[in-house]
């Protein structure tokens, strides 16, 4: 079958022709005829299987076709195509130019980490088309410079990919300010449940297009694992990389700080090398992918958030440095390599801890157990991994919270009784040697025995003073006659009597008082706290 039995226009068969498209995939081939009978799509087929010209292509002839069923004072936004990472908006939005070539609609491309003046420009001029990220897309409809209002096509194209990086509160805003009546298309190369529920909430009696198994690689993609310990890991790429049939290879790792790692480690070792992730601005990730293209790099290290981005027309080899978490980002990975038809070599390291039951997990989603490679110099004995990942025990590396949160400890003991056997002693039998002591000595207890022989005057009376000669840094003081605090004094001084000071006793005070003023009869003067910082 050829696109002329499609149903395409002249427009859409001039725009493909030189670009080589003859035959169309088997997701092109069942997709194209449904969307342009205008009903809603869920499309589930792996990566590098045309599923951008699966959705594009009937989209293009459709606009093409008719007026604006919307119009307004400018020229309005018919199609929305909504997509998780900046490579893959730009690769869909450079298909739809070569598509849109003689048709004469108008596209652009919107995603963040850079500036929106050039992208606003474009929107004010007018767009057929639109392509974005969900995140530059709602700033710019806050903004009131985008208005979705008018959209008769809305497309979600890599879903599982929005949903694993947490865009679905997103993805649900644009679809409340999307019209009720539009066609809605719905691509993933991975079907989960998640997935199948939200497929559930926003199309409209679809129609499923399924191409091969759910959640399977392609078959044009040989797949090998290599065992090797964590730490000969870097020592294996360069292994495998000086093999002379390989012409360029993309290495995936779970994190940026390993894609750093990993490209200062091949340039050390004379290996032309450039890393893209999140944390490189835009136009450093679209220079290094396009040196990369052009065959200036002849390896690349990615994370998985660029791993839907890379187009790449031959690709030698794909390797998992790292091996995924999340069994469906490996179908992506691996999917880079193979397209189009052609074939392709995707290895894995998998090393001797938590990455055997990632390679369960991956061996289970995609249905047959990998090959394992011995034959290298870092070999490791993995034995069977099967297909059944073990379950997390949540006993991992978590740093337990210690229970003490300070304040009185209480320990809790068993209650007292008067069991048989108990030898602790109940509550009455508790007594002391004091307590038996009768009521009547209780009542002839005078507690004035305990005081001094002294009288209350000469106590009243008494001076203090040190015998023989003075200590250093002691002082005597005579002062007689102290008298009871008086509660109407904030200082516990007597304001009008000369009686009141109390005497200085012990050692003095290598700091100064913060009262000062030493007159009789007047109250002391409190120090500025000002005064007090400054010293």
């Amino acid at each position: 079958m050829s696109f002329e039995n499609l149903g395409l226009n002249d427009c859409v068969l001039d725009a493909i022709r030189p670009i080589g498209y003859e035959k169309p995939t088997p997701i092109q081939e069942q997709s194209i005829p449904v969307v342009i009978e205008g009903k809603d799509l869920l499309g589930c087929a792996q990566t590098g299987t045309g599923k951008t010209a699966a959705f594009a292509l009937p989209i293009v002839h459709t606009l093409s076709s008719r007026p604006p069923v919307y119009k307004g004072s400018k020229k309005p936004v018919r199609a929305l195509i909504v997509s998780p990472t900046r490579e893959l908006t730009s690769q869909i939005n450079d298909n739809l130019r070569k598509y849109c070539a003689q048709s004469g609609l108008r596209t652009t491309v919107i995603y963040g980490g850079i500036s929106q003046n050039r992208q606003v420009g474009a929107l004010r001029r007018g767009v057929d088309i639109l392509v974005a990220t969900p995140g530059r897309l709602l700033d710019l409809c806050n903004q009131g410079l985008i208005i979705l209002s008018s959209i008769e096509f809305l497309v979600l194209d890599e879903a599982d990919t929005m949903l694993d990086m947490g865009f679905l509160p997103d993805i649900r805003k644009i679809i409340k300010l999307c019209p009720e009546k539009r066609q809605t298309l719905f691509f993933s190369a991975t079907m989960p449940d998640d997935i199948v529920k939200l497929s559930s909430s926003i199309l409209t009696n679809p129609v499923r297009v399924q191409i091969d198994v759910v959640n399977s690689a392609a078959e044009t993609v040989d797949q090998k694992i290599y065992s090797v310990r964590q730490a000969d890991k870097k020592d294996l790429l360069i292994h495998v990389l000086r093999d002379d049939s390989i012409y360029n290879a993309l290495v995936f790792t779970r994190t940026k700080y390993g894609a750093d790692k990993v490209e200062r480690h091949l340039r050390n070792n004379k290996i032309k090398a450039e890393a893209i992730h999140g944390n490189k601005s835009q136009a450093k990730r679209e220079k290094a992918l396009d040196r990369f293209k052009k065959g200036n790099v002849h390896v690349l290290v990615a994370t998985d958030i660029a791993s839907r981005g890379i187009d790449v027309d031959v690709l030698s080899l794909v390797v998992n440095y790292e091996l995924p978490n999340l069994a469906e980002s490996y179908v992506h990975r691996i999917g880079r390599t193979g397209r189009a038809g052609n074939e392709g070599l995707a290895i894995s390291f998998c090393n001797e801890g938590s990455e055997r039951n990632y390679l369960a997990g991956i061996q289970k989603l995609i249905g047959r157990e990998i090959e394992v490679v011995k034959d290298h110099p870092f070999a490791l004995e993995l034995g069977r991994v099967g297909m059944k990942p073990k379950p997390s025990t949540g006993k991992g590396n978590k740093k337990r919270k210690s229970k003490d949160r300070g304040g009185r400890k209480f320990y809790r003991t068993k209650p007292r009784g008067n069991n048989p056997g108990d030898d602790r002693r109940s509550k009455d039998d508790r007594r002391t040697r004091n307590d038996k002591r009768s009521i009547d000595d209780f009542k002839t207890w005078d507690k004035r025995q305990f005081r001094d022989d002294k009288s209350s005057e000469e106590r009243k009376g008494r001076k203090f003073s040190s015998s023989g000669s003075a200590k250093k840094g002691y002082k005597t003081t005579e002062f007689g006659n102290f008298k009871k605090k008086s509660r109407g004094n904030s200082f516990g001084l007597n304001q009008h009597s000369d009686e009141g000071r109390r005497p200085q006793i012990g050692r003095r005070s290598s700091k100064k008082s913060k009262f000062k003023g030493k007159e009789q009869g007047k109250p002391a003067q409190k120090r500025s706290s000002f005064k007090k910082k400054r010293r």
